[in-house]
């Protein structure tokens, strides 16, 4: 059985669609679920669907190694981050090389980088008159939203979208293609 592990900040929605997606298979499960928020939603899906769940602080995550031994232990096929906003020490992504994964509500290399997440995301897309936006699916490395793209999906603007409107078209993206590229990762 092939091992997932979540890390997320708040209230989870790409994380309760990956947990759906796998709850039936034989080959792969959410293992556990991690949070920097111990009051982050996506905890509490994580224990109603029967999944380990624990949250760290930024101590526990980057200095004092906790983090890093738990996920040494659980030995994860790939770890999943899903609206997880901290940057990923360097000791955890060369312990786990080419298995960690982020899902940007962009199309990258545009519109990525520090400071790029969520709605300052699809502001900045809105406010440059852009026509088009979509996802990237990618690998993650020592700094933001470089790591090699796994996929992309796109989607149009109209010139009369909102920011809120563009967030609601990527968040249908993000439903469709995350699972299922996950899927296609550990096949």
């Amino acid at each position: 059985m092939k091992k997932i592990v979540i890390l997320a900040s708040g209230n989870g929605t790409n994380a309760q669609a990956i947990i759906d997606h796998f709850a039936s298979s034989k080959l792969v499960t959410v293992s556990l679920i991690l949070s920097n928020k111990p009051q982050a939603y996506v905890l509490e899906r994580g224990t109603k669907a029967g999944i380990s769940v624990m949250s760290f602080n930024r101590f526990a995550f980057a200095k004092a190694e906790h983090v890093q031994r738990l996920l040494n232990q659980e030995q994860p096929d790939l770890i999943v981050l899903a609206g997880f906003l901290w940057k990923i020490p360097s000791f955890l992504i060369q312990d786990h090389p080419n298995k960690i994964i982020n899902i940007h509500p962009a199309l990258l290399p545009n519109y990525g980088g520090k400071g790029m997440y969520g709605m300052n995301v699809h502001r900045a897309i809105i406010e440059n008159k852009e026509t088009e936006s979509g996802i990237s699916i990618h690998y993650v490395t020592e700094n933001y939203d470089e790591g090699a793209i796994i996929k992309q999906a796109t989607c149009s603007i109209a010139k009369t979208d909102t920011a809120e409107d563009l967030a609601a078209k990527i968040h249908l993206l993000e439903q469709e293609y995350f699972a299922t590229t996950i899927e296609e990762l550990l096949s």
